[in-house]
């Protein structure tokens, strides 16, 4: 059975598969055009030093996100 978590609750080093995430304004339009897409796989790089932003790798680069928007991005693991 798999669980569901938003994309910041994943510890460095998870690796978790995209299921949802909202589908409007121009930060998530802009996250679409770099890949992140639902069923898109992905790994829990780092957290930066005071909180946020946090560093998610996926596709082969390395991506990072304001925890505002992480906390909206649905993961399964």
């Amino acid at each position: 059975m798999s669980a569901r978590l938003k994309l910041t609750e994943l510890a460095p080093g998870a690796t978790a598969r995209v299921k949802d995430f909202p589908k409007n304004g121009t930060a998530f339009l802009r996250l679409r055009e770099m890949g992140l897409l639902p069923g898109t796989a992905l790994t829990f790089v780092r957290v930066a030093p005071l909180g946020d932003p946090i560093e998610i790798k996926l596709r082969g680069y390395n991506l990072t996100l304001r925890r505002e928007e992480a906390d909206q991005i649905t993961v399964e693991i």
